[in-house]
């Protein structure tokens, strides 16, 4: 199938309706009913303030986190309606890509 790979870009203590931003998109992607949707913290990045943002020993509120989606056109059409009717305030990368599925399921 040919669609988006779709990143987002945000930091633990962003929020959303109350909930993590990254927790929050989680939610949106199941809500929809997406195929799937990854969360992933990372160690330390900076963004476009070129201030470095890192997850300490003792406070996470700063740990950047990013969210993958693989999705189709329709699906990446759905999720852009939504965070633009929601006002949400993200960075993201969107690539072309072509995915699937391969063996049989467990």
């Amino acid at each position: 199938m040919n669609g988006y790979q779709i990143t987002f870009f945000t930091q633990q203590d962003h929020r959303h309706k109350g909930k993590p931003m990254g927790d929050w998109l989680i939610h949106l992607a199941r809500e929809l009913g997406l195929r799937g949707a990854t969360l992933m913290a990372a160690g330390e990045g900076f963004g476009h303030h070129g201030r470095i943002h890192s997850a300490h020993f003792f406070e996470l509120t700063d740990q950047p986190v990013e969210v993958v989606m693989a999705l189709s056109l329709e699906e990446t059409d759905r999720v852009f309606e939504r965070l633009k009717a929601e006002g949400v305030h993200l960075f993201y990368v969107k690539i072309a890509v072509e995915f699937g599925t391969l063996g049989a399921p467990d």
